[in-house]
Order: C-alpha cells, then structure tokens, then sequence
C-alpha cells in the first residue's frame, strides 16, 4: 500500500495499492486501510470462498456493517479488477454465518444452485429450544460438523465422548421428531462439493436449473 501518491510496484508476494491518507487508520504506528476496505480488497484479490469467510466473520462478529462494505465497493471504479466479485462478496455475506465451514458449504451451496438456506434456524419442541440449525430449508435442517460443535476437545476421556456424543444424537431425535429432515457433511464434502450436494438431495433438496439466490434481493 502507498500512501504518498508515489509509484507502487507489486511483487509476486506483495501486492500495493495507492490509498489517500484520510482513508488509512494507525495501528500500533503502522499505517493500515480499515476493515471493510480491507474486506473489499480481499474479494478483489482473493478466491471466493476466503473473501466470503472474511467478510462473514467481520460481520458476524460486529467488526464492520453490510453498509460499510457497500460504502467501499463504491469507491471502486467500475470496470477495475475485481469489482464484479467484491460486489458479489458484500451481497453474498451474511452475520449468520458462524465458522469458515459454514462459508465454503454456502459458497458450495451457491456455485451449485442449490436453493439459498436460511441461517442459524432456532428448532423447538414441547420441551423448548432443541438447538439452532446451521441451515434451514422448509422442512430440512443442514448441518456443517465439527468437533467444536459436539463440544468434544482433546484430553476428554472415553466416558465423555460417549456421553457428549448421546446427547447429539438424542438432539437429532428430537429435531427428527418435528417432521424435519437432517443432512450433515464435513469438510471433506464441503472441499468435494458433489459430496455435500449428494447428502443435500438424499434429503429432498435440490439443484435448481438456475441460481435464485438473489432474486427477491
């Protein structure tokens, strides 16, 4: 980055970009652009998935506002590298999004017309608040998997995984209970997308002949 209207020159390592001074913000004395310009480089620059991983978690974590990123991307001139997927990215990301898993499935999800899920889907019976979906569609919960998300962590013994994994599966019971049906993947499918798409389709949810995801937008 410059930040004297000087020549810049990029590396194969580094890449510069020329910013006015009132555009930067000071870090531990360092001269830095803010967030969501940042963000809006990044989709710029870098594959999707990353930029959308990125701006969902600055989002989800109140770091910046859509308003934002969409105050920066108008700031690019349009026909620059990259402004086309930047635009996408600041559509595309959403606060509900709650780890880099959950990013790559929707961006899976999205390049694979798969109809667009709702987030964070509260589920409850006559007992209460079952849990909250990772993906929601009528009648079908999606989740991305993890270890975190069983709350099973390193140095746990044999008794409570055991008990720890019970309790997942007496929660899908009940979700189960309520009519919906349940797909789940893990990394490995979310990185070979037809894997996830499969899963998705066992469960009644289909490609769709073209993309929807923005046309109520």
């Amino acid at each position: 980055m410059s930040i004297d209207g000087g020549n810049i020159h990029s590396s194969g390592l580094v890449r510069r970009h020329r910013a006015q001074v009132g555009d930067v913000e000071w870090i531990d004395g360092l001269p830095v652009t803010p967030l969501a310009r940042t963000l809006i480089d990044l989709a710029r620059t870098e594959c999707l998935p990353d930029a959308v991983a990125a701006a969902d978690h600055a989002l989800h974590h109140h770091l910046c506002s859509r308003e934002e990123l969409f105050a920066e991307l108008e700031l690019v001139p349009a026909g620059a590298r990259g402004r086309v997927q930047a635009a996408l990215v600041a559509d595309f990301a959403e606060a509900g999004a709650m780890s880099v898993g959950e990013s790559l499935s929707r961006v899976q999800m999205f390049r694979l017309n798969i109809p667009r899920p709702t987030l964070q889907v509260p589920i409850e019976d006559e007992g209460g608040l079952i849990g909250v979906g990772d993906f929601g569609w009528e009648g079908v919960v999606g989740e991305f998997d993890g270890r975190m998300k069983y709350r099973v962590r390193e140095g746990m013994s044999p008794e409570q995984i055991e008990q720890t994994l019970w309790s997942e599966k007496a929660r899908e019971d009940r979700i189960r209970a309520k009519g919906n049906k349940m797909a789940r993947w893990v990394w490995a499918d979310a990185t070979r997308p037809m894997q996830m798409v499969a899963k998705l389709e066992a469960q009644g949810i289909r490609r769709q002949p073209r993309n929807t995801w923005f046309d109520a937008a």
